[in-house]
């Protein structure tokens, strides 16, 4: 849409120095009529801004627009043998009212198309003899056709912008079920020892006076609970800790393929150990993650063979920004663990994230 806007700006722009060239238009109404053009596709791209809106209003660049678009339409007349001029001439007004309908309701849309139509034909018909029915066919089939593109184009967009917005909400979804899973375990499994410790702590200062036994009794059992916590509290973080490589990637696969993104997997680790999967697991979240938040994907594909992991995605962002903290704190656990990880942008577009674990 930009493209045939500046396009159109070029052909008007051109034809309206060659008339002034002819003789055939005075050249300060030509310099009045240029920068009344520059005025409607200047404010073009802001208009289309404000109707891409959820509920658009009609804004003072709207109505500026229209009164510089009257002008300069007013300024260059239509030739009367018709021609190039002609369609010029009246792609000005149509390319206003492709915009100008986006900010009103459907019959209100309608009637300004219809009005603008007529005049447009009225005018075309008699400066050129040619017959009125057949002048308002062609000029609303012309209006119809950018006024149908234009909305075309804005429900595109509205798609796309919803689809992303879903995408997000998902995740942020998925962050919050985390979290709230992650509390009431750590209620459950702190909530009772917590208090106990509590209860026993304030028995063992009422007693320390008056039985100094009993109260070394009840401290060695805060003690014991303490330690048995942290104990749990431990287990509790290795479990976390620990990823299953299938779960992992049936799971990036569902979050790839709900953003838009197919997903081909192919693996073949039957004989890796417990610790190599999970260190492979880490890396499959974390591509995903990757993919997810920084690109804009189409595709990709997932490989496993023996110890070595491959992501590859298309719609990659380019960036010459430093690796973020998720790709940091991976390349650190695999280099604990004695493998590695590479993340390469390729000249193609694509993205390539490779690990490799001891087997």
């Amino acid at each position: 849409m930009d493209a045939m806007v500046a396009l159109l700006a070029v052909g008007i722009t051109a034809y309206i120095a060659l008339r002034a060239a002819q003789g055939r238009i005075a050249l300060p109404r030509a310099l009045a009529a240029e920068v009344s053009l520059l005025t409607v596709f200047g404010l073009f791209p802001f208009m289309l801004r404000d109707a891409f809106d959820a509920r658009p209003r009609p804004t003072v660049k709207l109505v500026v627009s229209g009164l510089a678009a009257a002008a300069a339409v007013a300024l260059v007349p239509v030739p009367p043998d018709g021609g190039t001029g002609e369609g010029s001439w009246a792609m000005v007004a149509f390319l206003w009212v492709s915009v100008a309908v986006l900010y009103l309701p459907v019959w209100g849309g309608l009637a300004l198309a219809a009005v603008v139509i007529g005049l447009t034909s009225s005018y075309v018909a008699l400066v050129t003899g040619r017959p009125w029915p057949g002048v308002v066919v062609v000029e609303g089939l012309s209006a119809l056709a950018m006024t149908v593109a234009m909305w075309l184009w804005r429900w595109l967009w509205w798609t796309i912008r919803d689809a992303h917005d879903s995408k997000e909400a998902k995740a942020r979804l998925a962050v919050s079920e985390e979290r709230l899973r992650f509390a009431r375990d750590l209620h459950d499994l702190l909530g009772h020892s917590l208090s106990v410790i509590t209860l026993k702590s304030e028995l063992a200062a009422k007693l320390a006076t008056k039985d100094a036994e009993r109260a070394a009794r009840e401290m060695a059992d805060v003690r014991r609970l303490v330690a048995e916590s942290l104990t749990e509290v431990q287990e509790a973080v290795d479990g976390y800790q620990t990823l299953d490589l299938d779960e992992e990637l049936a799971g990036v696969r569902a979050a790839l393929e709900a953003g838009g993104t197919r997903c081909v997997i192919e693996v073949r680790a039957g004989d890796l150990s417990p610790a190599a999967r999970a260190l492979l697991a880490w890396a499959v979240r974390e591509g995903g993650t990757n993919v997810l938040k920084h690109s804009a994907a189409t595709r990709c594909a997932i490989t496993i063979e023996g110890g070595v992991l491959e992501m590859r995605n298309d719609g990659a962002r380019r960036s010459t920004a430093e690796p973020g903290s998720g790709l940091r704190g991976l390349a650190e656990r695999m280099t604990t663990a004695g493998g590695s990880l590479t993340a390469t942008g390729l000249p193609d577009g694509d993205f390539v994230l490779r690990a490799a674990v001891p087997a």
